[in-house]
């Protein structure tokens, strides 16, 4: 992989004399495009949307690809100041596996070019997901609105998947809207036709993460780039960010606190109350030194949580108070859950599940 960087950073470097000022006169609507599951030895043709930015007439004068495998088709006389214009790449896909290959257009007179790039995998057989789309993003059937990236350590760079379907009857270009800095995003394949499916994959950046424990955001997936945010295309995102430990030394572990639970799961059908269920949770610490408890946070709305102490000294207990208001609790597929840090080495993140 790290071969294949470099020569990628090499071609742009001496092929293509890349820079962010170049091809001034020419702007694309999407300069990546995600072809998805390509079948082997059938070619695939990406269309980019570009405008003739400048004030007079735009012809292009060269075209260089990658290798011989992308073929571009282009117009060859000029474009009028204003006006949009295709550019059609096409790849071979005589070759198994991920590709990403560039292209670069270089207008009359410009030194510099305008970067594309097109993307996707070869197999043998396309291979469609198994499951079901129960829940609607907007006009887009997904498996699920929600992603959870559990038990992260700084600078790791976990993925998740969500299936998606277009069942309208035009072609869409989804894209995921309104990305914290800590998330990156894109779908694949970057336009999915009528009947077709897709994926959105979503990438969790670590560092760009401020504290340990739970992290909660809404992002929101459109049919179209500019599509407007509503409630019905959110889906949620949590991540949880946990301390590490490698560094302690064997007599430290040793000495280190160990929290113990009366449970670590509570059930409504056995919880007192009424509108307002309630339970308690004994906690203690087994360990040989002070047992702390912190950024205890909820999954979910509908519950609430109460501990009289968040630090524990060795052989010390209390009890921790949780309310469940079911009214509350929220109809997605998320599970109601309590969550805690501690500095536990063996325990450090404690999770305790809410069972409907």
């Amino acid at each position: 992989m790290k071969t294949i960087m470099r020569a990628v950073a090499l071609f742009i470097a001496f092929h293509f004399s890349f820079n962010t000022s170049s091809a001034q006169q020419m702007t694309v609507t999407s300069d990546v495009i995600d072809c998805g599951q390509v079948v082997f030895n059938q070619p695939v043709t990406a269309e980019f949307e570009v405008m003739n930015t400048g004030t007079s007439p735009l012809t292009i004068a060269d075209v260089k690809t990658s290798c011989g495998c992308t073929k571009a088709d282009y117009p060859l006389t000029a474009i009028p100041a204003g006006k949009t214009f295709p550019v059609r790449v096409t790849y071979d896909a005589r070759q198994m596996g991920h590709f990403y290959k560039l292209l670069g257009i270089y207008a009359q007179g410009a030194e510099q070019p305008l970067m594309l790039i097109i993307k996707g995998v070869v197999v043998d057989q396309v291979v469609d997901f198994a499951g079901n789309y129960p829940v609607k993003l907007g006009d887009i059937d997904a498996e699920r609105n929600y992603v959870e990236f559990d038990d992260v350590s700084r600078g790791e760079r976990p993925q998740q998947k969500i299936y998606i379907m277009n069942n309208t009857e035009e072609t869409i270009q989804p894209v995921v809207m309104h990305l914290p800095s800590y998330l990156q995003a894109y779908v694949s394949p970057s336009k999915i036709e009528p009947g077709k499916a897709g994926m959105a994959i979503i990438t969790l950046d670590s560092q760009n993460l401020n504290e340990y424990g739970l992290t909660q955001t809404s992002v929101y997936l459109g049919s179209y780039p500019g599509d407007k945010v509503s409630q019905d295309k959110e889906i949620n995102v949590s991540a949880v960010l946990l301390p590490n430990f490698v560094s302690l030394t064997e007599s430290q572990l040793q000495a280190a606190p160990r929290i113990v639970l009366s449970t670590r799961k509570v059930k409504l059908s056995e919880m007192k109350g009424g509108k307002k269920k309630k339970t308690e949770i004994e906690v203690s610490n087994q360990g040989r030194t002070d047992l702390d408890m912190s950024s205890i946070q909820m999954f979910t709305t509908g519950v609430q949580m109460s501990l009289p102490k968040t630090r524990l000294a060795p052989g010390e207990t209390t009890k921790m108070k949780i309310t469940v208001v079911e009214k509350d609790l929220p109809q997605s597929q998320v599970k109601p859950r309590i969550l805690m840090i501690t500095n536990d080495p063996e325990n450090a993140k404690v999770v305790i599940e809410v069972e409907r």
